[in-house]
């Protein structure tokens, strides 16, 4: 009886079938790809509108306690995220281009470039709050 039980197929996929199935996965991965980078890359430029907002915040909070803007994140308490090159999870770099006591510009700028075409993107803010795409990857 054990040994009628040991002999009974049971139904499985062979490594071929199984190499065909991921073979097949793989060419819908490429076809899908392409039409997927602008939707990663508009993804992530969130991050940069996000924290672009955060040091408007902060540059409107110490223009009404010093009348003027800084030219200085630390002095604006601002704490950058870390980036990817730094084991963090932020594709960009802050910094503040120009500040005087009626404007002042900060810039995010990408050090991933997100669709692999040598073009990495630039955000901007200025003192009216909205942030700008500079240069679109």
């Amino acid at each position: 009886m054990i040994s009628s039980i040991l002999k009974r197929k049971i139904p499985a996929l062979n490594l071929q079938e199984t190499l065909i199935v991921l073979a097949i996965i793989g060419i819908l991965l490429l076809l899908a790809l392409p039409n997927l980078m602008p939707l990663i890359t508009k993804a992530k430029s969130i991050e940069a509108q996000t924290q672009l907002k955060a040091i408007y915040n902060t540059q409107t909070t110490h223009r009404y306690m010093y009348s003027k803007y800084s030219n200085d994140l630390n002095e604006l308490d601002f704490v950058a995220p870390k980036t990817v090159k730094e084991n963090g999870t932020a594709n960009y770099v802050y910094e503040i281009i120009s500040a005087d006591n009626a404007t002042f510009k900060a810039k995010a700028e990408a050090i991933t470039d997100f669709d692999g075409d040598g073009i990495f993107n630039v955000w901007e803010i200025d003192e009216n709050g909205n942030p700008k795409q500079i240069i679109k990857d």
